[in-house]
């Protein structure tokens, strides 16, 4: 396994101070980008796990704190608050993190080891409408986008992911759960329906049996291993064909 290298930065935006976790190998660069957007419990290891085992395959992988606006640091899964989660959760929305996704990209565009011409997002539960909306936000680098058991991926707003289609230039890749309150298939289909009217470059893939947080092992019984590793391979063929890693 080729080497690697870490750190935590915070990045300055106009809304406060934004700790990011970048994560790299440590030679061969400079590496396609990756926004790795994180879902509603907060940054935590098993987020920095998963940014490592992206970046392994010749990624510059950031992932910011997206609560950074309201507390330095959260993770429901140490503080068992779920109240503050939900309040935390529905602070933020598609407008303030593409503002977010592009203090990401302009820091990596300064840093010798990263290619910000070439940048995929991925975003998990409350972050897949953020990861798509961000391929429409900085269409003019962002190659692709997938969103993993997303929410509101069509909503009666004018910043819904479903409306902001014809502004992206990424291959979209969208995999739902089966068995998910939080995104029904009603929801999934007009999303659908929408890149088939539109002509965008994406589809939805369904996950047979997968619950909502089928990727996570800390999510216990919702936790799907066979399914997790078939949107490793998604993730890893959907940014292979469009950032162009090594």
């Amino acid at each position: 396994m080729r080497g690697m290298r870490e750190s935590f930065v915070d990045l300055t935006t106009p809304h406060g101070s934004m700790e990011t976790f970048i994560v790299h190998p440590d030679e061969g660069g400079p590496h396609p980008v990756v926004v790795f957007l994180m879902d509603a419990p907060g940054m935590r290891e098993e987020l920095r796990d998963m940014c490592r085992r992206l970046a392994s395959a010749g990624y510059y992988v950031a992932a910011p704190q997206l609560y950074y606006r309201k507390v330095r640091e959260f993770n429901v899964f140490e503080n068992g608050d779920r109240e503050r989660m939900f309040e935390l959760m529905h602070s933020i929305g598609n407008d303030m993190v593409d503002g977010d996704v592009g203090v990401v990209i302009e820091h990596a565009a300064g840093d010798g080891d990263a290619d910000a011409t070439a940048v995929g997002t991925v975003g998990y539960c409350m972050s897949g409408p953020f990861a798509l909306t961000a391929a429409a936000a900085h269409s003019e680098v962002v190659k692709a986008a997938a969103s993993i058991h997303g929410v509101r991926l069509a909503v009666d707003a004018d910043d819904s992911p479903h409306h902001r289609l014809p502004q992206m230039n990424a291959e979209l890749y969208v995999g739902c759960a089966e068995i998910d309150e939080y995104a029904p298939p009603e929801m999934v289909q007009a999303f659908e329906d929408a890149i088939a009217e539109t002509g965008a470059n994406g589809r939805v893939e369904w996950y047979p049996g997968a619950h909502h947080g089928f990727v996570f092992p800390e999510r216990g019984p919702m936790y799907d291993r066979d399914s997790a590793e078939r949107h490793w391979q998604r993730l890893h063929s959907l940014f292979r064909r469009t950032l162009h890693a090594a």
